[in-house]
């Protein structure tokens, strides 16, 4: 068999554009291998002949040809990973701070060295911005906080941060500014301004995680050490996962070179929508609308007579359900064994198997951590937000460093042409 055919290779035996190729990839019409130094895609030489001689395939009702390639998250049937480390793992064992840099610099901040002499210790090592405390900078302080008080009382935080991003957006002069350096400054100063804008419910320093900080500002009690893990690992698995509605949105908006604010507020916006971050504002109305286990099985019963599903139950990528709920509802569990809304997420759970519906996904898992915690209402999609602009920044990074806009094509299904009528 002939050497392997690189995409562009591929693509030219086939007389099609790339992202048509990864299309058939993605449809299963071609197979893929990973090149030695995983930065390219192989392809079977055979299998390329094959299918030229037969003909370009038949698009589906529905498909599209927009694939992108990325080397910062892998989903396959039952797994997740960031930059080819495990997520699930990743969120037992390490920050979303240490996380975020993963994704946008491919490794981990390396630990500070230890002092050996006084001198030593007051000499800031080299990579030591990404290992001080996230903080942004006064002047984005002042603004986000001013824009987000201005809003009603029962504002949701989601909708509080639609507008903190854009007013943070303003006192930096330097936002255009797209090297990756200045994007990850901008991703740590933009994540901690969300955080730090939002109102307070316990105090908390600045110098704190960003996981501890976010809680106090949906939430009003101290965290117990488990439930303050569990937050820490919401944060963590939620990151990115690939390319789901909102990081498109948000990578279309960097591909065009928008600043890394825009297109943070391009991902919020994407984001907000009930089929998407939303979904766990509909999964934390659920559980508490029931009044305690007992009362499951009336509540799930009315949600499937309207005809509605329900919320926060089916995911659909993975096939045996989805990993980061998994995770995420152990950590609970072991965090609050005897909480009542626990009880009652437990009852929604076995409601949903006994009716042999899918399983849940993460969207139910954070819903119940805020429930149990005693978070805000909306704090769920707050979590899913501040977590997910750490992998909005990442695919930021890539499209600034790519050739230039992403540019779908439309399938036109309107009225056909006509001839102009002739004037006279």
């Amino acid at each position: 068999m002939a050497k392997f055919l690189t995409a562009a290779e591929a693509a030219q035996r086939l007389g099609v554009k790339p992202a048509t190729l990864y299309a058939y990839v993605s449809r299963g019409v071609l197979s893929r291998d990973k090149a030695a130094d995983g930065r390219g895609s192989l392809f079977n030489p055979d299998e390329v002949e094959r299918l030229a001689r037969r003909g370009r395939p038949r698009r589906p009702a529905g498909a599209t040809d927009l694939t992108v390639e990325s080397a910062i998250t892998e989903i396959t049937g039952d797994s997740l990973r960031f930059r080819g480390l495990d997520a699930t793992r990743l969120a037992v064992s390490r920050t979303f701070e240490q996380v975020a840099e993963l994704l946008w610099t491919s490794e981990f901040p390396a630990p500070p060295p230890a002092p050996t002499t006084a001198r030593a210790s007051s000499q800031k090592p080299a990579r030591a911005a990404a290992r001080e405390p996230w903080q942004a900078t006064p002047a984005a302080l002042a603004a986000g906080r001013a824009a987000q008080a201005a809003l009603p009382p029962g504002t949701l935080p989601l909708e509080r941060l639609q507008v903190i991003v854009p007013a943070m957006a303003t006192t930096d002069p330097l936002r255009l500014q797209l090297d990756p350096s200045a994007v990850r400054a901008a991703g740590r100063n933009i994540i901690a301004g969300m955080v730090d804008c939002l109102p307070s419910g316990v105090t908390s320093g600045p110098g704190e995680p960003v996981a501890e900080r976010l809680w106090s500002r949906l939430c009003d009690r101290r965290p117990s050490p488990g439930l303050l893990r569990a937050m820490s690992a919401a944060l963590v698995l939620l990151a990115d996962h690939e390319l789901a509605a909102s990081t498109l949105a948000a990578r279309v908006a960097a591909s065009v070179r928008a600043d890394p604010y825009a297109v943070v507020g391009t991902g919020l916006g994407a984001m907000s929508g009930a089929l998407h971050g939303g979904a766990s504002l509909g999964a934390e109305t659920l559980i508490d609308a029931a009044h305690g286990p007992d009362d499951v099985p009336r509540v799930v019963a009315e949600l499937l007579r309207r005809g509605e599903k329900v919320p926060g139950f089916g995911h659909p990528v993975y096939r045996s359900g989805d990993p980061r709920a998994v995770v995420l509802l152990d950590l609970v569990r072991r965090a609050a064994p005897k909480s009542g809304q626990l009880a009652v997420a437990e009852a929604v759970l076995a409601e949903v198997r006994h009716k042999s519906l899918p399983a849940p996904n993460v969207d139910f898992a954070i819903a119940t951590l805020a429930q149990v915690a005693g978070m805000v209402r909306g704090a769920g999609e707050a979590i899913f937000a501040v977590a997910r602009t750490a992998g909005w920044i990442a695919h930021a990074i890539e499209a600034y460093a790519g050739d230039g806009p992403l540019r779908p094509r439309a399938v036109y299904t309107g009225r056909p042409a006509t001839n102009p009528v002739p004037t006279t």
